[in-house]
């Protein structure tokens, strides 16, 4: 019976309509995200290139003035992404995966970003995990909202009760087999995947695997408990989709709005504005005192001898540190501010299995934003690393060319950030277990009466 069944499915002219309409555009989403991936390549093959060729020209142009080469010489930092960054972009769209900044003050700079069309931003990108959060639902809801309820409407319910010794048992067949060929289409999308975007076989994409298989469980658990409710085939369609929008825009919606208000954000832009009012202030501040403060800052310079320039570098490079520490206070609240949102929401999703979903897709992928975070905060210290380099070379003016400019290579953050298999799919297990329960114990209860 399962068998004919399967058949009678599977011939159905609107179910493979929604199968190709589904394979069509997940392997759309792939070159999305292929492109996307390209793109942020040649980025990164780009900087590398300038700043192998742009470090020696600038020395060369500058070779009498340390500190005026160190005025324009940028250093870049390359945020890390792994190939399963194509399948769940995230907010990399936002935050680009280069960060270029030179030794002057830091906050001035650590907001830079590339030139993007809004309209873009606001549209957001047909990524992998867009395809799997929002629309294999959709076609799960297709598959499955008249399992049952059309057999009664027709008329043939009692025969197939008749001929099935263990009517529960061919229910849940008949989910499964939908469920099959649900799984099939995933995998199949994400074996096209590891051969397009040259994906390794590794912990994290078993990860993401099993992330989007517990996904799809979730929904045709719901779809399994609705139909154990004894509805219409319209009535199951409309709480069907009822649900679709509540988990996966009402309640999102909810969560930010809420989030938004409970940990309002300082702009970045404000940060900014507070460094440089820091920074041009010392312009008509005692130079001694600028300097003063900065010793204070950094008390290994003292002893450093100056060399006489025509531009007093010590005292320049004083005040860009001093435009970063008088607006220490205003990024401290904002990094802190912006961590909070990200653990709110960690928090918050586990009691909402979509959005539960999507932030742990964009985590595996290394897109989200305590990627971001742990990002700036790898910035901050690499450009400390080489302002307290470069210091001393510039009160000496130490001689330009005796640097080996070309072994300054681009430096790469690699986000080592541990990802625990029981917190990423132990939230969808449940609801999985509690959902199919209910399903289960309510199909026991009225099986025989549908």
């Amino acid at each position: 019976m399962i068998r004919l069944a399967f058949i009678q499915f599977i011939r159905s002219g609107g179910i493979r309509i929604g199968l190709v309409f589904l394979l069509a555009i997940g392997v759309t989403s792939l070159f999305v995200g292929k492109q996307f991936a390209q793109r942020q390549q040649q980025g990164i093959a780009d900087v590398i290139q300038f700043q192998q060729t742009d470090f020696p020209r600038q020395a060369a142009q500058h070779r009498d003035d340390m500190g005026l080469l160190l005025y324009y010489l940028k250093f870049s930092v390359i945020n890390e992404a792994r190939p399963l960054t194509a399948l769940a972009i995230g907010q990399r769209d936002v935050n680009g995966s280069v960060q270029s900044v030179t030794i002057r003050g830091l906050e001035g700079q650590k907001y830079d970003a590339d030139l993007t069309n809004p309209a873009n931003l606001l549209l957001g990108n047909v990524d992998f995990s867009f395809v799997l959060v929002y629309l294999f639902p959709l076609l799960i809801i297709a598959f499955t909202y008249s399992i049952i309820s059309n057999e009664k409407e027709n008329g043939t319910w009692s025969i197939v009760a008749v001929q099935s010794r263990h009517l529960l048992g061919f229910v849940g067949g008949l989910f499964l087999l939908r469920l099959a060929v649900v799984m099939a289409m995933l995998l199949l999308l994400i074996a096209l995947a590891i051969a397009l975007l040259d994906i390794p076989l590794d912990g994290s994409l078993r990860l993401f695997l099993g992330t989007s298989v517990g996904y799809i469980l979730l929904w045709f658990s719901i779809c399994f408990w609705v139909a154990s409710l004894q509805r219409r085939s319209s009535t199951n369609a409309i709480l069907l989709l009822g649900i679709w929008l509540g988990l996966l825009i009402v309640l999102p919606a909810g969560v930010n709005n809420y989030i938004t208000v409970r940990y309002p954000v300082p702009e970045a832009q404000a940060t900014t504005l507070a460094q440089r009012k820091g920074y041009h202030e010392k312009w008509d501040t005692d130079k001694t005192e600028t300097v003063e403060k900065f010793y204070a800052h950094y008390p290994q310079f003292r002893q450093v001898p100056t060399a006489q320039m025509p531009t007093d570098w010590r005292w320049y490079y004083a005040m860009q540190q001093l435009g970063d520490d008088e607006s220490a206070g205003q990024a401290r609240e904002l990094r802190q501010k912006l961590e909070q949102r990200e653990r709110a929401s960690r928090t918050i999703a586990q009691f909402i299995p979509s959005l539960h979903t999507q932030l742990q897709l964009g985590e595996l992928a290394r897109s989200g934003l305590g990627n971001q975070l742990r990002f700036m905060d790898y910035t901050g210290q690499f450009h400390e690393k080489m302002r307290l380099y470069f210091y001393p070379k510039i009160f000496t003016n130490a001689p330009v060319l005796t640097e080996k400019w070309t072994a300054f290579q681009v430096d790469t953050f690699t986000d080592e950030a541990p990802i625990h298999p029981l917190s990423t799919l132990g939230p969808l297990m449940l609801f999985i277990a509690l959902v199919a329960g209910l399903g289960w114990f309510r199909f026991r209860q009225t099986i025989y009466h549908l």
